[in-house]
């Protein structure tokens, strides 16, 4: 494993705890992951999609990973579309009392749940939406180390394409010390280099963040 990811969860413990605080007085909806709405939540996972083949929508049997899956919001967004007949997802989260939450709100064969830092299965798809968001006590060089880590870890068990969303830099609204806004160029930059020249940056939607495709 990457010295960055060997690191992470010691660096990490303080935003697992406070997920366990927010979900045990919020319990499994967007206030509970920290989303200001479900119709934003719902645009977010509306966007992630859109690095699927067009050919894969209707097709049955796509598999997914979802770091940072929260209490499977994800996985019930996806749950009744075409390509989920047959299909499989694997949601990853570091705070265990999300991941047993995750469970007990979801009860479908097709979806499991996993208390991990990284992605342990290949899948067709990976998806990263907020995860990167909150840094505790983290430097900025350090965070954007463990996030390139993770990125490039997720790549690895990725068949088809990955997805993931980060708070803009560019905002200009006002700020909280604990989160972190990326540069969508630093990332952009970063995927064409780890991942290949297929490499898409959207930042048009009415959110304060962008979003990045890679595709093989």
């Amino acid at each position: 494993m990457n010295d960055a990811l060997k690191r992470a969860p010691a660096a990490l413990a303080p935003v697992a705890a406070i997920f366990a605080h927010r979900i045990a007085e919020f319990g499994a909806q967007p206030h509970g992951v920290f989303w200001r709405t479900r119709d934003g939540q719902q645009m977010r996972f509306d966007i992630l999609l859109g690095v699927m083949e067009l050919g894969d929508l209707e097709k049955p049997g796509a598999t997914f990973n979802d770091l940072g899956c929260g209490y499977g919001a994800l996985f019930k967004y996806i749950q009744n579309m075409p390509f989920m007949k047959g299909g499989r997802y694997v949601g990853y989260d570091i705070c265990e009392e999300m991941v047993e939450l995750a469970r007990r709100h979801v009860h479908d064969p097709r979806a499991t749940f996993i208390h991990s830092l990284v992605a342990t299965r290949e899948a067709d798809y990976s998806f990263v939406s907020g995860t990167f968001n909150m840094r505790i006590d983290i430097d900025d060089a350090e965070w954007l180390e463990i996030i390139k880590a993770s990125l490039v870890q997720m790549w690895s068990k990725t068949r088809k394409g990955l997805a993931f969303n980060m708070l803009s830099s560019y905002d200009k609204g006002p700020r909280q010390g604990d989160l972190y806004y990326a540069d969508p160029c630093v990332f952009f930059d970063f995927c064409m280099h780890q991942m290949g020249p297929n490499v898409t940056l959207l930042h048009d939607y009415p959110l304060k963040e962008w979003t990045i495709f890679a595709r093989r």
